[in-house]
């Protein structure tokens, strides 16, 4: 859910103005904002790799790194957008969402549906104060995801009447998304992701079963070859037996 525009906004005139939005908050990030720590790294890597796979069979499903994303703060001046740049986020939408320089809520068809922020102690405030009332009371994103790297621990909000509340795991120890088929949990340091009852693999643990998968196959040749020798020397020496007779 995204806040709506007064009637008769000229989007093309509001374009622009995001647009000039835009370059403006680009010129302003200072160089730290480009480092960034081995865990958040990782952590993006696991949830583009997860959500990669779960776009095979929901293709609605879409993921998005890093992508500034700007729009209309209830209220108030609707050419002065609200910014706020999620680690991840995800939308639901049946066709491709086009979104170069930033996502801008108006001119999209949907509003963001999953955030999610990877926490190191030099953004805690940011995310869990700021980030977190842009999510909850402007943008209105139904669910939001914290997770802390140096604590092993993460939560799952999610957006009720009065607000954000924090998602209850179920009996399997996770965290549901039923409108995304998902389940969020913690497996070792990271939160993984479980589409339709099933973890989602990494691609390190697809390529190490595509190998096991070609040791087993080659194996398996060996073992039919060996047989189909094996089958033919009793062949030949039946064929000398039969001769001697």
């Amino acid at each position: 859910m995204t806040p709506t525009l007064p009637p008769g906004t000229d989007l093309k005139r509001l374009k622009m103005i995001y647009e000039w939005a835009e370059r403006r908050y680009l010129k302003s990030l200072p160089l730290e904002h480009f480092m960034e720590s081995i865990p958040q790294a990782t952590q993006r890597e696991i949830t583009l790799a997860s959500f990669a796979l779960v776009r095979v069979s929901r293709p609605d499903v879409q993921c998005f790194n890093e992508l500034l994303v700007q729009y209309p703060k209830p209220g108030q001046d609707p050419d002065k957008p609200g910014q706020v740049v999620p680690d991840n986020m995800v939308v639901i939408h049946h066709r491709p969402i086009v979104a170069e320089g930033s996502y801008m809520t108006p001119l999209q068809p949907v509003g963001p549906f999953l955030v999610l922020e990877y926490v190191s102690k030099a953004s805690a405030r940011k995310d869990e104060e700021v980030s977190y009332a842009k999510y909850e009371k402007e943008l209105k994103v139904p669910y939001y995801l914290l997770f802390y790297s140096d604590a092993d621990e993460f939560t799952l909000f999610r957006l009720g009447e009065k607000g954000y509340s924090a998602t209850p795991p179920n009996a399997n120890g996770r965290c549901p998304i039923p409108e995304l088929e998902l389940e969020v949990g913690l497996l070792g340091k990271w939160v993984r992701y479980w589409f339709r009852g099933e973890l989602l693999p990494l691609p390190a643990d697809l390529l190490k079963e595509r190998d096991a998968e070609r040791v087993a196959r080659l194996a398996a040749e060996k073992r039919a070859a060996d047989a189909e020798a094996e089958l033919a020397k009793l062949r030949e020496e039946l064929a000398k037996a039969k001769g001697r007779e």
